[in-house]
């Protein structure tokens, strides 16, 4: 694999709309470079054989039963409320009408 320059980092920040200072892409020179070689060990794994995936678990969609049952009424739920209008909660308003 080809060695990561300054210039190929400028390249992709220019891309990115990213402004690196020359500390930071003299810094990022090494990093993007250890990714990349992160990247090309985990390119050289055996896959052959495995089937591809979109996720390593199976996904199983829980839901409960809809079932109807009693719920809190509106009084019942309103009961702790420092305020209430109309069977609703009454908060301060905090936005005007225009």
């Amino acid at each position: 694999m080809a060695e990561l320059t300054r210039d190929d980092v400028a390249h992709l920040a220019g891309l990115a709309r990213i402004d690196l200072s020359d500390a930071e892409l003299d810094k990022m020179v090494g990093e993007l470079g250890v990714i990349l070689e992160s990247v090309a060990v985990v390119q050289q794994s055996p896959i052959e054989g495995v089937e591809p995936m979109s996720h390593p678990m199976p996904i199983v969609n829980v839901t409960r039963p809809d079932v109807v049952r009693p719920s809190l009424g509106a009084d019942a739920a309103l009961a702790g409320a420092p305020e209430s209008d109309q069977q609703r909660f009454s908060v301060p308003r905090i936005l005007d009408e225009d």
